[in-house]
């Protein structure tokens, strides 16, 4: 099976990689950090979320980040919004894309989003008749599908349903996330393929955790799926607060790394990529992630 000749990254760095962190990082900082990975060639950068600040304060400064932030052409920032007064926020801060999402199983609707799946459908079809209203583009994205904290493995069934919703709410483009990290090669195939019986595969993307080293692997499954189109986050920044153990997103720099190795194209440099790795990792005050970041930072002190 020939894979896609181009990939699309979506960096998730900004948002969901730094939402978990529990020391406050400033405005200036995460403007910086989207600043250079838009310079590293990341043709989308989810940029924050309009959130209640109660639950995810680290996001409380979404309205500042986006007035802030360069806006190069070309790029695209969309923004995660659980609601109407979310999505009210985002457009009042000058955002054109947002992010919707749901759940493959009622256990973790419930405790991410205080309610059940249909109910949570029932909310984003407002948010996205509104959001398209207005001229957004809309995201949606579905966790747990390869796995959850509280029902174990997931019936492929179960994340197809989610997927005609949201797509039969206008969104452009459905991801399938492993939000904890429990997905294998196989597992990923086999929901992706259900998932494609409904909708075509172009419009798909692919989320994938590290918390069992199977990311990688399973973005390659992916890519023989037909998928184009990944989130990653730089220098594996993330988790999951509702799984113990969920480790970070799978690192821009490795799936990089991989698609070069691959002849894929990106129009992502490695080397400024990189380098914005260890900007926030310095703020941060933490080691990297990515095992390809500290193999280059390694053979460039040799």
């Amino acid at each position: 099976m020939s894979l896609p000749g181009r990939v699309k990254i979506v960096e998730v760095g900004p948002r969901d990689g730094l939402q978990n962190e529990p020391q406050p990082v400033s405005a200036a900082v995460k403007i910086e950090l989207i600043e250079r990975l838009a310079d590293a060639g990341l043709p989308v950068i989810e940029a924050t979320a309009f959130v209640s600040p109660k639950w995810v304060p680290q996001m409380a400064d979404n309205a500042e980040v986006m007035a802030g932030i360069r806006r190069k052409p070309g790029v695209a920032y969309p923004v995660l919004v659980p609601n109407r007064k979310g999505l009210d926020a985002a457009i009042a801060a000058g955002a054109d894309e947002v992010v919707v999402f749901g759940a493959a199983t009622e256990s973790f609707s419930r405790r991410n989003t205080n309610c059940s799946i249909d109910e949570g459908i029932a909310r984003f079809s407002e948010v996205c008749a509104e959001a398209l209203a207005q001229g957004l583009k809309v995201r949606g994205d579905i966790s747990v599908c390869l796995g959850c904290p509280y029902e174990g493995e997931v019936a492929p069934e179960s994340v197809v349903r989610v997927a005609r919703a949201l797509d039969a709410m206008g969104c452009y483009e459905i991801t399938i996330a492993d939000t904890i990290g429990t997905g294998t090669a196989g597992s990923t195939r086999r929901v992706v393929e259900a998932v494609a019986e409904h909708i075509p595969v172009s419009r798909l993307a692919g989320h994938f955790h590290d918390t069992y080293g199977q990311a990688v692997a399973n973005v390659y499954a992916a890519l023989e799926c037909g998928i184009a189109t990944f989130d990653s986050s730089v220098a594996g920044l993330g988790g999951c607060p509702y799984a113990k153990g969920a480790t970070g997103n799978v690192a821009t720099e490795d799936v990089l790394f991989m698609l070069n190795g691959l002849g894929i194209e990106t129009g992502i440099d490695m080397d400024t990529l990189v380098a914005a790795g260890e900007f926030i990792c310095r703020q941060l005050g933490k080691p990297t992630n990515s095992r390809v970041a500290r193999a280059l930072s390694a053979r460039k002190a040799a």
